[in-house]
């Protein structure tokens, strides 16, 4: 059976947040059955015996999980754009990267299900950016459109990329 046809005898409690805990898809509430035994849903631990209901959240695993791959991704590519297909200020970064003749890592959020969200939860808390793009050359935390606007305006992004691209072909 579905899970969204269970969602309808639910009823929801306030989740406290906490710098060790993110939300699976952000939701800031978590409705439970109101009935005694345990179970799990999307990752989270539910016990409703006797008392107020405990929740015990999986998330942070998954959150380290999410963190080493961004740390992966951004060290074994030159150049990594994590954006949304939507955004303006992503397609102009996008664009001026095709004009320069890099081929970044693009990384569209927006079309990776719930784990997109989570993933940029990740980014903020690696780089204290919350916006698209999160641009990275060469292993490093470039910013986001201004950010590398401003670098390419001051002739500094090209000689970047040149290093980053040279770097990886020796690695």
């Amino acid at each position: 059976m579905a899970l969204a046809s269970h969602l309808t005898y639910l009823t929801p409690i306030p989740l406290k947040s906490s710098s060790a805990f993110s939300p699976l898809c952000n939701l800031s509430t978590l409705s439970l059955p109101l009935k005694t035994g345990s179970s799990t849903i999307l990752g989270v631990n539910v016990s409703t015996r006797r008392g107020p209901v405990s929740v015990r959240v999986m998330a942070s695993s998954f959150g380290s999980r999410l963190e080493e791959t961004v740390k992966k991704t951004v060290a074994e590519n030159p150049v990594v754009v994590y954006s949304k297909t939507w955004c303006s200020y992503s397609s102009e970064v996008k664009t001026l990267f095709k004009k320069l003749g890099a081929e970044p890592l693009v990384i569209e959020l927006d079309e990776m299900g719930p784990q997109g969200p989570q993933l940029q939860k990740v980014l903020e808390r690696l780089t204290g950016q919350h916006t698209v793009p999160n641009v990275f050359i060469g292993g490093q935390h470039i910013g986001g459109c201004t950010d590398t606007l401003k670098l390419y305006r001051k002739g500094e992004l090209e000689p970047l990329l040149s290093e980053a691209k040279s770097k990886s072909s020796q690695g």
